[in-house]
Parts: C-alpha cells; structure tokens; sequence
C-alpha cells in the first residue's frame, strides 16, 4: 500500500502598501497642519516593518500613513475650493 501526501502552500500574498510616494507628495506639496510630514514618518515605518516582514505593523503603519493622506488631501482641496471662491 502506497501512501501519497500532497502539500497545499497559500499562494503568497501581496505585502501591505507603504503609501511612501504619495506621503512624498502630501509633504511636498500639501503640508497642512504638518499631516504631510506625520504620513511621509508613518510610510517610512512601514517600509521598515515590511522589510523585517513584520506584516501586520506594515499594514497598521500603512494604513495610518494613508488616512493622514486623505485628511490632508480633503483639506487641501477645500482651501483651494475656499480660495477660488474669496478670489471669484
């Protein structure tokens, strides 16, 4: 009688996002209240933590790295908005 074992591996998953580009961006261009420069830290310990494949503070770091992008996002955009408006 033979026996045969089959070994099934997850596929590997994608690590988490850093968002370092687009904190880079927030730093450079949109610093409002410094949340640029709070997301640019935040992507850079997530590179960290990814490297040391520390996943799941990569997507904790990453993902607080990108909600600081979208504040600070929304708020340049509605200074710009506000900004055309006092000008018009």
């Amino acid at each position: 009688s033979q026996s045969t074992t089959v070994t099934v591996e997850e596929p590997p998953s994608p690590p988490p996002r850093d968002h370092l580009v687009w904190s880079l961006f927030t730093t450079v261009y949109g610093n409002f209240c410094c949340l640029g420069l709070l997301a640019f830290f935040f992507s850079a310990k997530s590179r960290d933590r990814k490297l040391l494949r520390d996943y799941s503070g990569a997507l904790s770091y990453g993902s607080t790295a990108k909600c600081l992008n979208i504040t600070a996002l929304v708020i340049n955009i509605v200074i710009v908005i506000i900004v055309v408006i006092v000008l018009a």
